[in-house]
């Protein structure tokens, strides 16, 4: 699995330090803990075996004067022996096969290699031990009474059960931030699965105690012995003993399972939230299915994050509203009538200007002009439904519906002169405003259509765009778009003259803004003194 660096602040624990630790601190961290897990694993083991050996299965006993050598020399020197070379040889074989990954290096095929069966080396490295103790028991205890070799040798080995199962369960979170590295540099890491961690646990809770209950019962009837007082503190003994060691490995299992589980957790709740950015993208460090689940989700916010992506640049090309009503439903060739409210804007002189200056600088220009006007339309709910080189198209009321679309159309008109004023003075435009019904849809082929609109107020718009170039600082709205607007926009507007606009036969009433003053902020007209009036 190849996954991209994320920013998660640890590997699901904060024993194993923050993902951008340095090599040296995570060098000794990693050492630290090594060595603290086969040293804690062995004292565990030792204890149960003790537990076991000395109450949990009483008979046949060895507190005997016989054994004295076997119990107070031979035993504990193999035991200091043993875990001296466990943690050593442990800690040393284990560091060597992570040696590129403390020293913060590329990892090669060969070191993917050696890293997975760094933690397979380990646990069979304290197999290996335990089963070289219940030998070695087995056989000092049996030169002085065989009848010791079965308990001695099924002791040994139940406790060696329970060290090598903490040890395969915590070395799994071990490694954790080699895993990530692993995985970063595109190598597959396949660790314990969720079962054999399950399994694990299982052992040392559940079927090591109940093994020695097994055991309790079985010498108690062979050996006629035991009393039924005997039997019942050696049971009480091992349900105690289950209840501690069970306790610790759900609670390892738990630890090793949820870890993951918290960090792919976080990044819902923040996906949930809207946020899919690349902070949200996790460090895949498991190296079972709970990693698969991990490569997943970043693999989910990877698409959310390219669907956002596609979807804010196909609302930058046919506009926000028209995106998002194309994305709710299947786009459909034709239209239907609407009432609307249409602001068109023309530049004047641009052929002047693009003989005095370079394409570029026109490019430039025009952008600057462009984004006026798309902030002051957008301002008012309105939509920029086309660039015709250097003229913009605004529609009001479609395709989203808003309740006055011939007051929004009038006061972005207004917004749209301040703004160009102040902030483009260089060009001088014609803006101009109508009302009406117009035809509102896709237009073109099956393979390729756009949405717009159609209708005599389209065309009003821009011929009286080309008549308010005479004026430039003013707009022209048509009378009917100024009736139809809100009281507390008309009373901005009062009657101009009146023109036969090219290629109409009948006048057409014009009106501009009463006043050019404009607040600080808003580019609104502070006079509302004007009433409407007619020519």
């Amino acid at each position: 699995m190849n996954e991209p660096r994320g920013l998660s602040r640890d590997y699901g624990s904060t024993l194993l330090g923050a993902v951008d630790e340095g090599p040296r601190r995570q060098r000794i961290r990693i050492q630290l803990l090594l060595t603290t897990t086969i040293v804690g694993a062995q004292l565990i083991g030792i204890v149960v075996a003790i537990s076991l050996a000395l109450v949990g299965i009483p008979d046949p006993s060895f507190l005997r004067g016989d054994l004295v050598w076997v119990n107070f020399l031979a035993l504990p020197v193999y035991i200091v022996c043993s875990l001296a070379l466990g943690v050593l040889v442990g800690t040393v074989m284990t560091v060597r096969s992570l040696k590129w990954s403390m020293r913060d290096q590329v990892p090669t095929r060969d070191d993917a290699r050696r890293t997975a069966w760094a933690r397979r080396r380990l646990t069979a490295l304290q197999a290996l031990l335990w089963v070289g103790a219940a030998v070695m028991l087995g056989i000092w205890y049996g030169v002085v009474d065989p009848i010791l070799i079965p308990k001695v040798v099924l002791i040994v080995l139940m406790s060696g059960i329970v060290v090598i199962a903490i040890v395969n369960i915590f070395v799994d979170v071990l490694l954790r931030p080699v895993y990530a590295k692993l995985m970063q540099a595109g190598f597959s890491v396949r660790g314990s699965s969720v079962r054999s961690r399950a399994l694990s646990a299982w052992l040392i809770g559940t079927g090591v105690p109940l093994s020695g209950v097994f055991m309790v019962v079985l010498f108690a009837a062979t050996s006629g012995r035991s009393s039924l007082v005997g039997v019942f503190v050696s049971v009480t003994v091992l349900v105690a003993v289950a209840a501690a060691v069970g306790l610790l490995a759900m609670f390892l299992f738990s630890w090793d399972v949820t870890g993951p589980i918290r960090n792919v957790q976080a990044g819902m709740s923040k996906v949930r939230g809207g946020d899919v950015s690349p902070a949200v993208d996790l460090v895949v460090y498991d190296a079972s299915e709970l990693g698969e689940l991990q490569f997943g989700f970043n693999s989910m916010v990877a698409g959310l994050r390219e669907q956002e992506r596609v979807r804010d640049i196909f609302g930058r090309h046919v506009g926000r509203d028209v995106a998002a009503q194309a994305l709710r439903s299947d786009p459909e060739l034709g239209g239907a009538e609407r009432t609307v409210a249409v602001i068109f804007v023309d530049v004047i002189g641009s052929t002047t200007l693009a003989t005095e200056h370079t394409p570029t600088e026109v490019v430039a220009v025009l952008n600057r002009f462009f984004q006026q006007v798309v902030e002051a339309v957008e301002t008012h709910r309105g939509l920029v439904n086309k660039f015709e080189g250097d003229a913009v198209l605004a529609i009001f009321g479609a395709p989203l519906e808003i309740d006055d679309p011939a007051g929004a159309a009038l006061a972005a008109s207004r917004e749209i002169a301040d703004r160009l004023a102040r902030n483009v003075p260089e060009l001088k435009a014609g803006i101009g405003v109508s009302f009406g019904t117009v035809v509102a849809g896709n237009v073109g082929a099956i393979q390729r259509f756009e949405f717009t609109v159609i209708g005599d107020p389209v065309n009003e718009g821009a011929r009286l765009s080309e008549a308010a170039k005479e004026a430039p600082h003013l707009p022209f709205a048509s009378e009917r778009a100024v009736a139809a607007a809100g009281d507390d926009e008309a009373r901005l507007w009062s009657p101009h003259t009146a023109l036969v606009l090219r290629g109409r036969s009948a006048q057409t009433r014009i009106y501009t803004p009463t006043s050019r003053r404009t607040d600080s902020g808003s580019g609104r007209s502070e006079d509302h003194s004007a009433a409407r009036g007619t020519p």
